[in-house]
């Protein structure tokens, strides 16, 4: 018995040393962003942001008063505001995940909600444009909107589902600059 007890033990803190390691959260556990998700429709609040996507529409040419541009086109109006602090309160990054595919929002238009300022307490409406290949018009597509340009460590991310396969295709929106909501 006394020459099992050290391969007992031995095995003991070895299994032991394993179940720590394997509760030990990994460093995107620890620092990742804190994911708040939601469908189109109704509103998603993280820590800084609230976000309502109200319309999603595919078109073969987005348009301004002084830039076109044709393609596949996924335009997302939304509906957004800063949740308790204005100061960086506004849309960064806007990435769009559709089967593993990460596009994200035109930075050609120069009437993006991306970079807008946002306000506490009043939705400000705008669009995203998705440049998108030809041939995605279908699936689950997944917004992504954070304050953040960088990977949002220790912050928020708000995640939107958007069901493509029933939004109308137009020929061309004409895409305005973002505005302080009616609602």
């Amino acid at each position: 018995m006394r020459r099992a007890l050290p391969w007992v033990l031995g095995a003991a803190l070895v299994a032991g040393a394993g179940l720590v390691t394997a509760a030990t959260p990994s460093d995107e556990d620890v620092v990742g962003p804190i994911t708040i998700h939601g469908s189109a429709g109704e509103a998603v609040a993280s820590r800084s942001i609230i976000a309502t996507v109200t319309d999603a529409t595919f078109a073969d040419e987005v348009a301004e008063s002084h830039w076109s541009a044709e393609g596949n086109w996924l335009v997302i109006t939304l509906d957004a505001s800063a949740r308790s602090t204005e100061i960086d309160a506004k849309i960064t990054l806007a990435t769009l995940t559709v089967d593993d595919r990460v596009f994200q929002a035109s930075e050609r238009p120069s009437t993006s909600l991306r970079g807008t300022a946002l306000r506490v307490g009043t939705d400000t409406a705008g669009s995203l444009s998705f440049e998108l290949p030809a041939e995605l018009d279908s699936g689950t597509a997944e917004l992504a909107l954070t304050p953040s340009y960088f990977t949002p460590e220790l912050d928020d991310l708000v995640v939107i589902s958007i069901e493509l396969d029933d939004l109308p295709r137009v020929p061309t929106v004409e895409l305005v600059a973002p505005e302080w909501s009616a609602r």
